[in-house]
């Protein structure tokens, strides 16, 4: 597993400092998981992400993957990911072959110890967007994903700072940046090894 490794190259500086000074929150952080899905569509492979609606949060209006945070019946952080996908984008959980789980993700600003899984759904999926928490979903073409020139860096003011330069994707025309950039990370490198 490329791991840490591939998370750093897209860790933006300021979290690196959030890191290195946070190692202690992170032993009491809020549980969550997501699932990174491949499907077919109009034969080529995508990879599913979505936009988050704007709430009041530190994670409003941004780029990421279905997922969330656990629930009191979750058997395990792959139970999470399952039903928040289902939840968030209607894909039934039943149907989702999971491949591997990926390394997990800190989030610094919401305090999130964050459990991805990559996924396989067998069939173009039928989506149900939650209203309430999906703004659009942004599938994004596995050609595209793995493009080179698709990566780049950009100033950014988030919640938690101003005019910061961060590494990211740049996706359908979104800059994916972040924890999900950094996961995205790991994702590239473990197919680059398969590819």
């Amino acid at each position: 597993m490329p791991g840490e490794r591939s998370h750093y190259k897209m860790e933006p500086e300021v979290r690196k400092e959030l890191r290195q000074k946070g190692g202690r929150l992170k032993e009491k952080a809020k549980r969550a998981a997501v699932m990174a899905i491949f499907y077919p569509k109009e034969e080529d492979t995508f990879l599913l992400l979505m936009l988050r609606k704007e709430y009041p949060g530190v994670h409003s209006n941004q780029i990421g993957f279905p997922g969330g945070k656990v629930e009191k019946g979750d058997r395990d952080l792959l139970e999470t990911a399952k039903r928040e996908t289902h939840e968030e984008v209607g894909i039934l959980p039943e149907a989702i072959e999971m491949v591997r789980p990926l390394t997990e993700v800190y989030i610094p600003p919401s305090n999130f110890l964050v459990q991805p899984f990559l996924g396989l759904y067998q069939k173009t999926p039928h989506f149900v967007l939650d209203q309430k928490e999906v703004e659009a979903l942004v599938e994004v073409n596995l050609e595209d994903f793995l493009d080179e020139t698709n990566l780049l860096e950009q100033r950014l003011t988030t919640s938690y700072a101003n005019d910061i330069l961060v590494p990211a994707f740049k996706l359908n025309g979104y800059t994916v940046w972040g924890a999900t950039a950094m996961m995205l990370s790991e994702v590239k490198d473990l197919l680059k090894q398969v590819l």
